[in-house]
């Protein structure tokens, strides 16, 4: 299934982005059917249930003391309607988590196929052999069914009970992938790595922002020590080391608060590791393909894998700190130049390493 859901997923997501729908003569020669009557159908009958009940109240011709079951039954279709509007709104707002532009593919199919067929999506009308009924149940709950070819014969059925009860607890019908690049920015100004100064008033970092000298590389003597970088031509310059130990011991705390807050809410860490973290992936690479990354067979099961094991716990907290020092501040260690403006000037490389060769001789008297 999980691959199956991959499959499809990216196949409906990767037709829809090509419009290729729109070059189909077939079906741009003909109507399209997508309103499904999904109200007018479910209280078809319920003006004459309502009637029915009433007459037999008013003529004592219940079937229960007191008329107990008749009431009941009126005031369940007294408030179906509300609870009808409610219901809908609900599946709409949950199946819409399909639209984001990091929907986990991983996610069942069926939620994509559900979606398009509320958002009239080319495909996935009545006229292409979808259906949509919403049926009012005798214990006062509602149940709503989604029916075409992608569900083959596995029909998408959901209660308005059992939604309602896992809407309360927080939890989502459809895994919601983190905005990663948005926790990873805010990250880095977290961090205590770089200058107050640094962090603008939207709450992310200057483009011109540098690390804290405290976590610059020096030498014995107090002065900076550089990473000779061969630019060619027999030339060199100088580029700031950075203490990564020191650094890593800094950014531990603070990422694995972060780890913490995402495994409150365990769906939306599989979601995050299914796109970007299992592959190290960053939002440009994924921005750059066809569709976001996936985990593919390293992908987490929102069926077979939640709740998460320990193992997988301490795997998430091993990788996220990895994506973030790789995708958001390496960039901060590599090819920095000097803040000693003599130090950054170009140089002759043979000359700069016989130098440094020499000084290291001096330095250990060797």
């Amino acid at each position: 299934m999980e691959n199956k859901n991959i499959t499809t997923n990216l196949f409906i997501k990767q037709f829809n982005q090509s419009n290729a729908i729109a070059y189909n003569n077939d079906y741009t020669s003909q109507s399209s059917d997508y309103n499904f009557k999904i109200l007018e159908v479910a209280y078809a009958d319920t003006a004459a249930k309502y009637a029915a009940i009433k007459m037999d109240i008013k003529n004592n011709n219940c079937t229960t003391a007191n008329c107990y079951y008749e009431n009941l039954k009126i005031k369940q279709l007294e408030e179906a309607p509300a609870l009808s509007i409610d219901f809908i709104q609900n599946v709409m707002s949950e199946l819409s988590t399909t639209d984001t532009p990091n929907y986990d593919v991983n996610n069942d199919y069926r939620y994509l196929v559900a979606n398009s067929m509320f958002t009239s999506t080319p495909g996935f009308s009545k006229t292409d052999g979808y259906n949509l009924n919403l049926y009012l149940n005798e214990d006062g709950t509602q149940t709503i069914v989604f029916e075409g070819p992608l569900f083959e014969n596995n029909p998408l059925v959901i209660n308005s009970a059992a939604l309602g009860s896992i809407l309360d607890n927080e939890i989502s019908l459809v895994a919601d992938t983190p905005d990663i690049e948005k926790e990873m920015l805010r990250l880095l100004t977290e961090v205590g790595l770089f200058a107050q100064s640094d962090i603008l008033d939207n709450g992310v970092l200057s483009p011109n922002a540098k690390i804290s000298e405290e976590f610059i590389a020096k030498n014995a003597d107090g002065s900076f020590d550089y990473m000779i970088v061969d630019i060619g031509n027999g030339k060199g310059r100088n580029t700031l080391k950075f203490d990564l130990d020191k650094i890593e011991r800094k950014v531990d705390p603070f990422i694995n608060a972060e780890v913490a807050g995402l495994l409150s809410s365990e769906q939306e860490t599989v979601a995050a590791w299914n796109v970007y973290i299992a592959k190290g992936t960053s939002v440009e690479e994924d921005d750059q393909m066809v569709q976001n990354a996936n985990a593919g067979s390293d992908a987490w099961s929102y069926k077979e894998d939640l709740p998460l094991s320990q193992d997988k716990k301490i795997l998430f907290q091993s990788k996220y700190k990895e994506y973030f020092m790789n995708n958001y501040l390496k960039q901060f260690t590599i090819n920095q130049l000097p803040t000693v403006q003599e130090d950054a000037a170009v140089f002759d490389l043979e000359e700069a390493r016989s130098a440094k060769a020499q000084k290291f001789i001096d330095d250990n008297n060797l």
